[in-house]
């Protein structure tokens, strides 16, 4: 490297990145359903996917995607996309009515997650192959192969 070479300072943080980080926290503090947090005192709570994907993006309890600004919101709203493409593709939910009409074609996280028959290590396991599949779509440069 030239000594005029100035290196890049800030490291691009990308949707696979946080999903393995939520993956982490959960392994580390527990899996929720429900509610976003259990209920407790703690700064690092139990949670839900969703949860675990905010605190992943800002580092503490998010209530709702909605109350974030700027690049957590964008953050929060790229790894949730990510996660809801990737049980879209192999977790895929579907809702139809009395009738048989589908109403909802997308699989929520927090009705994924909140399925009694559903596991810590399902969640978890969800998690790092979103986050793989993500980098599978994606080259180094965040644009699409």
């Amino acid at each position: 490297m030239k000594a005029t070479h100035n290196p890049p300072t800030a490291v691009q943080v990308t949707p696979a990145d946080l999903l393995r980080m939520a993956a982490l926290y959960l392994r580390r503090h527990g899996w929720h359903q429900g509610t976003y947090y259990a209920t407790t005192d703690t700064p690092t709570p139990p949670a839900c996917v969703a949860g675990a994907i905010g605190i992943a993006c800002t580092g503490h309890r998010v209530t709702h995607f909605l109350h974030l600004d700027g690049d957590a919101r964008t953050d929060t709203l790229a790894a949730l996309g990510a996660f809801v493409d990737y049980l879209d593709a192999y977790e895929p939910l579907s809702y139809t009515d009395e009738d048989g009409f589908l109403i909802e074609e997308h699989t929520w996280p927090f009705s994924w997650n909140d399925d009694p028959a559903r596991t810590a290590e399902q969640v978890i396991t969800a998690l790092h192959a979103a986050a793989d599949d993500w980098d599978c779509l994606h080259n180094q440069g965040g644009d699409n192969r």
